[in-house]
């Protein structure tokens, strides 16, 4: 039976991954456009449901690219998606890093649904550690700190302009919002899928 959804998008959300009083109503979308309409995408969630999902007039799309964990630099600010591990220390499941207009953008560190027992924290890279397990890097924001460890692997993307020609068929995308209708669409360019 296909599962249908009607979401919402605001931009501060998705780009800051930023706290919302309504969160219990928010749903987040990750997975593949099958179709495109003139206000709909037919979306293939990750978990194999077929999702449809109503765009506001005027929506907007936002791309991410692929990115390297020797771009991250002191100074930069960064969305990372982590888990704890049995070291203490934070494991990162994604990272994204914003673009030097967006810092500060949905500062702090909350629950997120990745993977079980996951947080997104956004915040400043305050300094970078290289180790044998990748690099750990120590993140401010709020006035508190918290260490992750980027693995070998991990998912590592920035921002980049797109157009909505890049919203099509094949392409993956991430939408997050509400029963109103979306308001903007991050998908994924040069055939990658937004991790978060």
């Amino acid at each position: 039976m296909t599962r249908k959804f009607v979401v919402s998008l605001v931009a501060s959300v998705v780009l800051g991954f930023a706290a919302n009083a309504h969160s219990a109503e928010r749903v987040r979308i990750r997975g593949t456009i099958e179709t495109v309409g003139s206000d709909s995408l037919n979306v293939k969630s990750r978990d194999g449901q077929d999702v449809a999902v109503k765009l506001k007039p005027g929506w907007t799309v936002t791309g991410v690219v692929p990115a390297a964990v020797a771009d991250i630099k002191p100074g930069d600010f960064v969305g990372i998606a982590s888990q704890q591990t049995g070291s203490g220390v934070a494991g990162a499941i994604e990272v994204v890093i914003f673009p030097a207009s967006m810092k500060g953008t949905g500062e702090g560190d909350r629950p997120w649904d990745l993977k079980p027992n996951s947080s997104m924290t956004n915040a400043t890279v305050s300094n970078v550690v290289k180790s044998v397990n990748g690099p750990t890097l120590t993140l401010t924001f709020q006035g508190k700190e918290k260490t992750i460890n980027i693995p070998d692997g991990t998912p590592i993307v920035t921002f980049a302009p797109a157009t909505k020609d890049d919203v099509k068929p094949g392409a993956g995308v991430f939408v997050m919002g509400d029963p109103a209708g979306a308001e903007r669409v991050v998908v994924g360019l040069k055939g990658i899928a937004p991790p978060m």
